[in-house]
């Protein structure tokens, strides 16, 4: 009689898709109960469950779903492995490890070559490949993305009436493409201010200044400061050519024709002072630059002014003789470095 109620219920389980284990005889203290089981999307099968007096399961006797518990474990392990990795490259309290920032660049590189290429030449590509990956090792994320908004800005206003500019003979070389000098004069200034502020970093620097009043949010203003000087002084040079209709020597105020070393107009100089804020809102609205309003004014005006500065060392050595050494990427290098100067030597006062 009981053989056959058990084949009456083997037949009844595989009518149903499922399919009887074998029987394991129960402990003296257990009684058994049968639980259907998933194996795959078609098939179950019974497992025989020992459940002891006290109504606790034996885990020698538990449901076969040791697969799935390592199948969800390895994903699991994934899950935490990634955003163990997300926390690292995109971390705020320390510097990014030097293998994953060439990692995160290289990938976004390899992604966005194609469009890379169109504002980089290829030596420009790989330096500032090599300039990302030094960014996003000494101030992450967010002092990367800065630097990569000035190159979007400054090609994108490079680009304002190329081909009028170019009939002209006053447009940039190349296309408008950046170079390994163009990379470097541009911000080396910039690395050099993220470099030394690794060292003052609020957790894990190994000093709170340098010489007495050079902190970390100096510094950063003084990185924020030195792009936002370079793209006022692409802002007002691409604008002035493009639009100017009266341009100025800046040291005579004598008339010349735009694209004269030193020469400035009106619209290129409104360009320069609307140019020169982009870095800086963008720079205090994702927390990268603290100071806020007054952090803003202050790379906002280090960056017209030397932009000014700038128009002052073309007008009077770019070009002459004894200076034949001084060419436009060199001059760049100087303008970021006033525009960074200044910003230091107001903020100490005011910040």
């Amino acid at each position: 009689m009981k053989y056959a109620l058990l084949g009456i219920i083997g037949f009844q389980w595989r009518s149903s898709a499922f399919t009887p284990q074998s029987i394991v005889r129960p402990a003296s203290s257990t009684s058994t109960t049968y639980v259907p089981i998933l194996k795959d999307q078609s098939r179950c099968s019974i497992r025989q469950i020992g459940i002891r007096n006290d109504s606790s399961p034996r885990s020698e006797h538990s449901i076969q779903s040791q697969p799935f518990t390592n199948r969800r474990s390895t994903n699991l392990k994934a899950g935490v492995d990634i955003m163990s990795l997300s926390r690292t490259i995109f971390t705020t309290t320390a510097t990014v490890p030097l293998l994953a920032s060439f990692g995160i660049n290289g990938s976004l590189f390899i992604l966005l070559k194609s469009k890379l290429k169109k504002l980089l030449t290829p030596s420009g590509y790989y330096h500032s490949l090599a300039l990302g990956t030094m960014l996003w090792h000494t101030i992450g994320w967010r002092g990367w993305t800065t630097c990569v908004l000035y190159l979007g800005l400054g090609s994108l206003v490079t680009k304002v009436k190329f081909q009028q500019k170019e009939a002209m003979g006053i447009a940039e070389g190349r296309g408008g493409r950046r170079g390994p000098e163009n990379v470097w004069g541009s911000a080396a200034t910039g690395l050099a201010c993220a470099a030394a502020s690794v060292q003052l970093h609020p957790i894990v620097g190994s000093a709170s200044s340098f010489f007495g009043f050079l902190t970390y949010d100096l510094l950063i203003l003084a990185y924020v400061s030195s792009l936002a000087t370079k793209l006022a002084d692409t802002s007002a040079s691409e604008i002035g050519k493009a639009y100017g209709k009266t341009t100025f020597l800046i040291t005579t105020m004598e008339r010349v024709d735009p694209g004269t070393e030193g020469a400035v107009s009106l619209e290129g100089t409104l360009a320069a002072a609307v140019g020169g804020s982009f870095l800086p809102i963008y720079a205090s609205a994702i927390g990268f630059m603290n100071g806020g309003l007054v952090s803003i004014g202050i790379a906002t005006l280090a960056a017209f002014l030397a932009t000014n500065a700038e128009s002052l060392i073309g007008a009077t050595l770019q070009g002459k003789k004894g200076f034949e050494w001084m060419t436009n990427e060199v001059v760049n290098f100087f303008n970021t470095v006033i525009g960074a100067s200044i910003a230091i030597g107001i903020g100490s006062f005011l910040l």
